[in-house]
C-alpha cells in the first residue's frame, strides 16, 4: 500500500471513478456507499483486480459465465481487509465515526493522498428541481458536501476530487444563496484551495453527450493548479459500441455469458471495453408491452427520416398520457451514426423510452450491457443485485448514476502527476 498512491472513494455506488484511478494505479484503501446493490458491485470488481494475473483469475471468469462458483465463494476469495474496505454505510453524523474507525483500522500508519467522489446529483439535478414544488430547497443531501468536508479535515488529503451535476452551479438554499459558493467557501474554510471546470465527456473518449462539474481541492492556499486533461475524441460512432453484440429483440437476452456476433471495433478496442474475453454479460433486454413497441417502431421510423419522435406525433390510441408537455419528448432513439448518444442516466431503470435502439428490426430499448457500454465500462465489469437473484433494474440504475471509467482514467492520470 506505500509504494502506490493511497484514496479513499465516497458515495463510490457501482466504482465507476474509482476503476480510472485503480488503472492509473492508485490503492484504494476504502469506498463508502450506502446502496447495497452497488456494495456486492464493488466486492465482485475488488475480486477482479485482486485475481488478475493470477492462476485464480478464471474462478472470476467461471463467476460471471454462471458455471460453478456463488457469490460468497467468489468474495472469499478476498483477503480479509479488502472485504472490509467496501464499507455499505450512509455518509452522516450519525455514522461518520464508525466510518473513521473501520478506515483507520484497513490503513495503519499510511497516509490518504486523495479523496474522490461527489455526493448523489439528484438533489443539485435540474430535472429534480423542475418536478420538486420546492425546487427540492429542503433536500438533505443538499448539504451532503458539509459531510464530505468532515472526511477532509479527518484524513487531510493532499488533494480530493468532487464529481457532480451542472446543477451544482445553479442550485439554492431557501436565502438564495448558491449550495456551489458556500461548499467552496467551506472548503476553504478548513485549508483547501478549490478550483474547477466543466468537463464534457465525449472530449474524453465516451461516445455520451454528458457535462459534469469535476471540482479539484489541494490542501493549502496555493491556486492555479487545475490540471489540462488529455483530450481524445475518437473517429467512432455509436454504432461501433453495438455492432458486435448479438441482436435481441424485446423480452430475449442472457445475463450471464453471451457470444459476441462479430468482431470488434476499433472503438472497442481502444477505450478497452473489449478487452479479452470472448464473451460479455447482462445482455438482457427488458420486456416491453406491445404499445410500447409500437411506438418504438414509429419513433426509429421517425429518425431514419432524420426526425426526433414528438408525443403529438402519435396515432391517438397510443396516447395514454395526459400530461402531454412532459411527455414531448419522451421517446428518443440512440443515434446509431452519429458520435454521441443522450445522457444515460439512472432513469433507465424505470423504462427504456429515452433509449430506444435504433436498429428498428431489434425494436426495443438498450440492454443493461450496451448502456455500459455507453458509459465506457468494460465487458467484464459485472454489475451485481442486493440479493443473488439478477436485477437489471439495479443494475441499471448502478449504470446510469456512475461515473464513466474513461473519462475517469483520464483524471486520475493527471492527478497522480499532481501527487508525484
Amino acid at each position: 500500500m506505500a509504494d502506490k498512491l493511497n484514496y479513499i472513494d465516497l458515495f463510490a455506488g457501482a466504482g465507476g471513478l474509482s476503476e480510472g484511478f485503480i488503472r492509473a494505479g492508485f490503492n484504494p484503501v476504502a469506498h463508502v456507499e450506502m446502496d447495497e446493490a452497488a456494495c456486492n458491485t464493488l466486492l465482485t470488481r475488488t475480486v477482479y483486480h485482486h485475481l488478475k494475473g493470477t492462476p485464480d483469475f478464471q474462478k472470476y471468469i467461471s463467476y460471471i459465465r454462471n458455471e460453478g462458483i456463488t457469490r460468497k465463494e467468489l468474495h472469499a476469495l478476498l483477503p480479509s481487509e479488502k472485504r472490509d474496505s467496501v464499507i455499505n454505510l450512509a455518509i452522516g453524523d450519525n455514522t461518520n465515526d464508525e466510518i473513521f474507525k473501520r478506515i483507520d483500522k484497513l490503513r495503519g500508519k499510511t497516509r490518504i493522498d486523495l479523496i474522490v467522489g461527489g455526493p448523489p446529483c439528484q438533489a443539485y439535478s435540474l430535472v429534480g428541481r423542475s418536478r420538486d414544488k420546492y425546487r427540492m430547497k429542503e433536500d438533505n443531501r443538499n448539504f451532503l458536501f458539509i459531510q464530505y468536508a468532515k472526511y477532509l479535515e479527518h484524513f487531510k488529503p493532499k488533494f480530493f476530487v468532487f464529481e457532480n451535476v451542472l446543477g451544482l452551479l445553479s442550485a439554492k438554499d431557501k436565502d438564495g444563496n448558491r449550495y456551489f459558493d458556500t461548499m467552496r467557501d467551506l472548503f476553504r474554510s478548513i485549508g483547501y484551495e478549490t478550483e474547477y471546470k466543466v468537463l464534457e465527456t465525449q472530449e474524453y473518449g465516451v461516445l455520451q453527450s454528458r457535462k459534469r462539474i469535476i471540482l479539484i481541492g489541494k490542501r493549502g492556499k496555493t491556486k492555479g493548479f487545475y490540471p489540462e486533461f488529455e483530450k481524445w475524441i475518437p473517429k467512432a460512432s455509436v454504432n461501433d459500441i453495438l455492432s458486435d453484440l448479438k441482436p435481441l429483440k424485446a423480452g430475449e437476452g442472457n445475463y450471464f455469458a453471451t457470444k459476441y456476433s462479430s468482431k470488434a471495433s476499433k472503438y472497442l478496442i481502444d477505450s478497452n471495453i473489449r478487452n479479452g474475453l470472448d464473451f460479455t454479460t447482462q445482455h438482457i433486454a427488458r420486456p416491453n408491452t406491445r404499445q410500447d413497441l409500437e411506438i418504438y417502431r414509429i419513433a426509429v421510423q421517425k429518425w431514419e427520416l432524420g426526425l426526433r419522435l414528438e408525443y403529438d406525433d402519435l396515432p391517438e390510441r397510443l396516447k395514454s398520457h395526459k400530461n402531454r408537455k412532459t411527455f414531448k419528448d419522451r421517446f428518443k432513439v440512440i443515434a446509431g451514426n452519429l458520435p454521441s448518444t443522450q445522457t444515460i442516466v439512472a432513469h433507465i431503470a424505470r423504462d427504456g423510452h429515452y433509449y430506444i435502439h435504433p436498429d428498428i428490426v431489434q425494436n426495443r430499448s438498450l440492454t443493461p450491457r450496451e448502456a455500459a457500454r455507453i458509459q465506457s465500462f468494460p465487458d467484464d465489469y459485472f454489475f451485481e443485485g442486493k440479493s443473488t437473484k439478477p436485477s437489471r433494474t439495479a443494475t441499471y440504475k448502478q449504470i446510469g448514476n456512475a461515473v464513466p471509467p474513461l473519462i475517469a482514467e483520464i483524471i486520475a492520470v493527471r492527478i497522480k502527476y499532481l501527487l508525484t
